[in-house]
């Protein structure tokens, strides 16, 4: 297939013309059935209308999204290389060839259609971390129907909202999950879910956690509900892939707003597939292509999260790469588990959260014994937010044994891959640094009126020329589309991130946090996540939580949350939040000290690992919890309003 031209691209629309060659050239790694007549369309964003731009790619080529993730390596002769390492949490283990991938994924398509599922209808997949979520989530996207995972965590409430705003005729779940050693019942969320008014026709329901003489405990909706087993196992395992247009949905990916309901993302099938297969080999794959049978991937989100779709599902399977899927928290049944497991698929690469870092560094405050074997790690990376540079160094000198490059990782559900990174072949690198845009997109940071903001200055950071993989719009709501991402700067065709960020003296970019997480004290303006990295920089504290208060002479007041090493306000001895305000003071500077340093088991996140800056100013002050289906840790709610209700008792009685 020979480059298309591109004369009907709008020069003014933002993304150049080099990037729309580099894309088509990088297209040119999938199998298309038609190949396309235009690479690129825009048409630029309507301010009157509030009508974001049309972006379409690849314009009249047509592929199978799933059978360029498994069929087309099995026709290359690569069967028999395994595609999933699966480990659950109870310890039980199964390897998953792209054969027995092709077969599998088949069969669910052909059972997909047998529920009545076609082109177009939308699918909710409600599932752990298990073979079966990638199966269905392929077998959705081979028949053209539409997917949209949800975490297994949760909440009925999340999941009816989503299963009613996509308008989905199925949705796929399971009678529970493994949690921390517990089987969780989920089949309850399920029909809770599903029971008000909804286009739901059928729930498909894996069995994962209950015994087989004991299914007809688990409650089945007659006429309903189906077993897997029953429909998915029993279906015919040779299905013919359907070629469709590149810009068809592949999925929605939910994410939460700072205000309002979740927005339902939705990416497109050929540009997306294009930008999460180049970007994964460009960042992930042994440079060497002589090395890369050797790869074994490991992305340790949850497979509902958007890093997950691009590097756990699509990313790496268009490439055949093998790699590990784990159902398990880190620490069950110990803090080890992540090690034993990289020792014993010899995990080449190791992609996680910040948060996650942080956990372990608390577990391991003198490092990873060396019981484990991690000499495989041949590249780290970090992703879901901006990486404390203490975590970062820890995390290179523990798991990379002090050399394997870091590819700390910018990008968002928007984008749908990654933005800004390090290169893995670079040979120096700056711990905190998301760095430079990847090739193929680029980025700019400016000030509110759209001029580019000078180093050291924050600004906001935008995607002056976006990826194939960028959202398209927001599901049933385009007005929404245009105002949280395309308004501000819709004359320019730029992107709004939402992040703040800002530039070095070498140029390189540095991520500073949400917008909406920046505090105001005093006329200056700091950055929570720079403020959480000098206090995590301490060597008796874990993690930092930092948000504002009002204050009636500052603006601002900074509040900090800190989890602190175990015994470590015995060795402080002296006044902890002093010792805490100096520390900052001396690495940032005194405006930046915390008002109020308070110290707690743990701070609030959400399932991707951030942290929930605005649940911690609402604790502080006592007012109304908002939405808190995101949050992953519940206990640390009840543990913050203790540590507080302790503090307002003391004050009091002083």
């Amino acid at each position: 297939m020979g480059l298309s031209t591109t004369e009907t691209f709008d020069l003014n629309a933002g993304v150049r013309r080099d990037n729309v060659v580099f894309w088509e050239q990088q297209a040119l790694r999938l199998d298309w059935d038609t190949p396309w007549h235009t690479a690129h369309g825009w048409v630029p964003a309507d301010p009157e209308a509030g009508r974001g731009p049309e972006i379409t790619w690849f314009e009249g080529g047509k592929l199978n999204v799933a059978a360029n993730c498994v069929d087309r390596h099995v026709a290359a002769g690569r069967g028999q290389k395994v595609a999933l390492h699966f480990e659950g949490e109870p310890g039980d283990r199964k390897s998953i060839t792209y054969a027995e991938l092709q077969r599998e994924v088949s069969k669910a398509a052909n059972a997909l259609l047998a529920l009545g599922i076609s082109k177009g209808d939308r699918v909710v997949i409600y599932l752990p971390v298990i073979p079966e979520t990638v199966i269905i989530t392929l077998a959705v996207a081979r028949i053209g129907a539409i997917h949209s995972l949800v975490f297994g965590g949760f909440s009925a409430e999340a999941l009816k909202f989503r299963v009613e705003d996509t308008g989905a005729k199925l949705l796929v779940t399971t009678d529970g999950q493994f949690r921390r050693g517990v089987a969780v019942p989920v089949k309850d969320n399920a029909d809770a879910a599903v029971a008000g008014d909804n286009a739901i026709e059928h729930v498909l329901v894996v069995n994962r956690t209950t015994p087989a003489d004991e299914l007809a405990a688990v409650h089945m909706t007659e006429g309903r509900d189906v077993w897997w087993h029953d429909v998915v196992d029993n279906a015919a395992d040779v299905h013919q892939p359907e070629a469709f247009d590149a810009e068809t949905p592949l999925f929605i990916m939910y994410t939460s707003g700072t205000t309002g309901k979740p927005k339902g993302l939705v990416h497109t099938s050929g540009g997306y597939l294009t930008q999460a297969s180049w970007s994964f080999e460009h960042l992930f794959s042994n440079p060497d292509p002589a090395f890369r049978d050797q790869d074994v991937h490991w992305c340790t989100a949850d497979l509902a999260w958007v890093t997950a779709h691009t590097y756990e599902i699509y990313g790496p399977l268009s490439n055949g790469v093998t790699q590990v899927i784990f159902e398990g928290t880190p620490n069950t049944p110990h803090p080890g588990r992540h090690f034993e497991i990289i020792e014993r698929y010899g995990v080449t690469q190791y992609y996680t959260a910040p948060t996650l870092v942080r956990s372990l560094m608390g577990w391991f405050p003198d490092g990873v014994p060396d019981t484990y074997n991690l000499s495989s790690i041949r590249l780290l990376g970090t992703v879901g937010e901006a990486v404390n540079p203490e975590a970062w160094r820890w995390l290179r000198e523990n798991v990379g044994a002090g050399s394997a490059p870091v590819v700390d990782t910018w990008w968002q559900s928007e984008t749908g891959a990654t933005i800004l990174s390090p290169a893995p072949t670079d040979t120096s690198f700056k711990p905190g640094c998301a760095a430079r845009s990847l090739p193929g997109v680029s980025t700019r940071i400016v000030d509110d009126g759209g001029n580019k903001v000078a180093p050291g200055v924050q600004g906001n950071i935008v995607v002056d020329s976006p990826g194939p993989a960028i959202a398209r719009t927001v599901w049933g709501n385009p007005r929404r589309y245009f105002d949280s991402y395309w308004s501000k700067y819709a004359d320019r065709g730029w992107f709004l991130a939402g992040d703040g960020a800002k530039y070095d003296a070498d140029g390189d970019i540095w991520i500073l946090g949400r917008v909406d997480d920046t505090l105001n004290v005093s006329g200056h303006l700091l950055s929570t996540i720079e403020i959480e990295s000098a206090l995590v920089s301490h060597p008796e504290v874990v993690e930092a939580g930092v948000c504002p208060v009002p204050d009636p002479k500052t603006g601002h007041a900074v509040v900090s949350f800190v989890v602190l090493k175990t015994g470590a306000e015995a060795r402080l001895a002296a006044d902890v939040a002093q010792e805490l305000r100096n520390h900052v003071a001396r690495e940032i500077g005194p405006i930046a000290k915390p008002r109020d340093v308070v110290v707690v088991p743990d701070v609030p996140k959400t399932r991707s690992g951030k942290i929930m800056r605005r649940l911690l100013t609402q604790l502080f002050e006592g007012t109304a919890l908002g939405d808190t289906t995101s949050l992953q840790n519940e206990p640390a709610i009840a543990g913050i309003q203790h540590v507080l209700h302790q503090r307002t008792l003391a004050k009091e009685n002083s």
